[in-house]
């Protein structure tokens, strides 16, 4: 039997590196830098090359990878297969581009230094790969990832995530290079790539017919829990498919998460998977962090660290150079090269793989590796720095700034996000659409969001009282958010959220009832109106009209009962109860329906059952009217010239 140590034994190096992230990370936003580069640094730091406080680093960095995973299908489920196809040019075009131009320039350079041409070919491909996790932490932080020169670096990433099983696939020509070729070479490669194809076409055939029902049953059972259970097991078991026919984890992940950018669930979706993806992306850098080999460095860091920043300064030129060849200005094209400069998270897999196959030697491959790692060091700094030079000279001037893109923003053009499309909901949206106002809706009832989907809104499955599926939405970006759940206390608790987290956003919120309503108010909502108060004003001036009046003189009553209720609800709220009482502001009170008129008799009993209960009203009228000090003899000549200015005595108000 396992003894209580052997069980806590994952503990410590889990401690290690939580304390590693919760001090690390601070520091260097602190002092201006980026949180990837503080993820980098903690790596080092508890790494073999620090304080070896890890024993196995490469088993930290295979769960790692499931964060660069997590990353590559939020990303996915941002973007929608017609933008896709508008970014074919950036992705064919501008990616294979800087593939091939990066890896021949890099490959030459390490011909002139000495390499054979298969040790040469292969580290200029594994540094002309950029690393994706850092470009996409990067713009995120920048909020630059829907600008039109993160647009295009994402289409870079997206082609070399493309092209990596096809450059797997050349390593074993390489490796014959020096010799007779293997007939049975060719073979392998059809093979690999029938096998990727018919992976790609399964994953689409099933995302497109099977992921939707699979996700609205699941829904139905009102378990959150599994809700998140489905989505991981989506996301890993695409990337563990795409693995077996040796495409990229991360290239499965993204194309589960287009498959699922149109889905009614994709907001919570994106909420579940988020935490998971913050965590284990910043386990990620820390492993690269601790890959970085100590004592070579030490041993030739001249020549290691010379190497680095050559590669990077190569790399920010010859990707600038073909960013404004494909249409960016010149701070869009620096910025864009400056997120790509680090090499990527492939290199990783494809230096030791050209080891094994004999194409590099072992201090080769060590140097190569230490040099990918530190430009995932040093990239971020270059990048940061690149943005403090942009910063000053946009004090100087500000021409030649790139204009934002809308090209990739998931609701960046809807000015509305309405939580809650049930009757009310529906009769709101109703106004929007006539007026051609673009808005998002969450909702978490399936049948609600069936029901909708005729209405041509984004309309997406979600708890609005979470936080995490309010910034999926995109409430950062809108201009009004309509709060109409059926829901007295979750509609309390959205608005405290929004307040505190985006409090540049407007409230409008459906009231459940009178005190709801007072609740909402001492919140600062923005708007509020109780959901039966105007239907019922409605109903009241048909009723007046069918009894005689005419419609002006309906409509004017209506109106005048109208402003009366309001300023009863604003003294309310003020703590002046109809009664003459007060209550503390905010307080839970029980708000008894009161006349905004006097009424011209007192109330009668028409069966014996009601008796008692007319009777104890009364009484409590009675008491009220005893308690009340006597009035002074004008205002006795006032109440009897004008029975209407009792109203004021009584808590109401006569004129609003």
């Amino acid at each position: 039997m396992a003894s209580p140590v052997e069980h806590a034994s994952f503990l410590p190096p889990v401690l290690t590196f939580l304390s590693a992230a919760v001090i690390g990370v601070p520091i260097f936003r602190l002092i201006g830098q980026s949180a990837v580069l503080g993820y980098l640094v903690a790596g080092v730091l508890i790494g073999p090359s620090g304080l070896s406080l890890i024993a196995e680093p490469e088993t930290a960095a295979s769960v790692a990878e499931i964060g660069v995973v997590l990353l590559l299908f939020i990303v996915g489920l941002e973007l929608h297969l017609s933008q896709l196809v508008s970014m074919r040019r950036d992705i064919f075009g501008l990616g294979a581009a800087q593939l091939v131009v990066c890896a021949l320039v890099l490959g030459g350079a390490g011909l002139l230094a000495g390499l054979n041409f298969g040790a040469a070919a292969v580290i200029g491909l594994a540094l002309a790969l950029s690393a994706t996790a850092v470009a996409l932490q990067l713009l995120e932080e920048r909020g630059d990832l829907n600008s039109a020169y993160g647009a295009r670096a994402f289409a870079v990433l997206l082609f070399q995530d493309l092209s990596v099983v096809g450059i797997l696939a050349l390593m074993p020509l390489l490796a014959s290079a020096g010799g007779a070729t293997d007939p049975a070479w060719l073979g392998d490669a059809a093979l690999s790539t029938g096998k990727a194809v018919a992976a790609i076409l399964t994953v689409v055939l099933v995302g497109r017919y099977g992921l939707n029902p699979f996700f609205r049953l699941l829904a139905a059972s009102g378990a959150r829990e599994v809700m998140t259970a489905a989505a991981l097991l989506v996301v890993l078991g695409t990337a563990l498919l795409m693995e077996q026919v040796g495409l990229s984890m991360a290239m499965g992940a993204f194309l589960a998460g287009i498959l699922l950018a149109e889905s009614n669930f994709r907001h919570q979706l994106e909420a579940d998977i988020e935490p998971f993806r913050g965590m284990l992306l910043g386990l990620f850098f820390m492993s690269v962090g601790m890959s970085i080999d100590g004592t070579l460095v030490r041993e030739v860091w001249p020549a290691l660290f010379g190497a680095t920043l050559a590669a990077i300064l190569v790399k920010v030129a010859l990707v600038a150079g073909l960013f404004r060849l494909f249409g960016s200005d010149t701070l869009g094209a620096l910025r864009g090269a400056a997120v790509l400069a680090p090499a990527g998270e492939f290199a990783f897999v494809l230096l030791p793989q050209a080891a094994d196959l004999g194409l590099t030697g072992a201090t080769a491959t060590r140097f190569a590796v230490a040099l990918a790692a530190l430009t995932m060091l040093i990239g971020p700094i270059a990048a940061k720095g690149l943005d403090k030079l942009i910063e000053r000279r946009n004090a100087r001037t500000t021409h030649d700034i790139e204009e934002p893109s809308t090209e990739l923003a998931e609701s960046g053009d809807a000015r509305v996000l309405v939580i809650g499309f049930g009757r009310f909901g529906q009769l709101l949206t109703q106004v929007l659409l006539a007026e051609g106002i673009t808005a998002t809706v969450i909702d978490k009832d399936v049948e609600q969001l069936r029901a909708a989907s005729r209405f041509g809104f984004r309309i997406y499955y979600g708890d609005g009282t979470r936080l995490d599926v309010l910034r999926a939405a995109g409430i950062g970006r809108v201009e009004l958010v309509c709060i109409c759940v059926d829901d007295r206390e979750g509609a309390l608790k959205i608005v405290d959220i929004v307040h505190e987290e985006f409090s540049e956003v407007r409230t409008y919120v459906r009231a459940y009832d009178r005190l709801h309503a007072v609740e909402l108010m001492n919140r600062d909502v923005d708007y509020q109106i109780r959901e039966t108060a105007e239907s019922a004003l409605a109903f009241g001036r048909a009723a007046l009209e069918a009894l005689g009046l005419s419609p002006e003189a309906a409509a004017a009553r209506t109106e005048d009962v109208r402003k009366r209720d309001i300023a009863r609800l604003v003294l309310q709220q003020a703590g002046a109860l109809p009664d003459g009482s007060s209550w503390m502001r905010g307080a839970a009170a029980d708000l008894k329906p009161e006349p905004l008129t006097v009424p011209i008799r007192p109330a009668r009993a028409l069966s014996t059952e009601t008796r008692d209960l007319v009777g104890s009203d009364l009484r409590e009228a009675a008491e009220r009217l005893l308690d009340k000090p006597a009035l002074a003899p004008q205002e006795v000549e006032t109440a009897e010239a004008d029975p209407e200015a009792e109203l004021e005595t009584e808590g109401g108000i006569r004129d609003a």
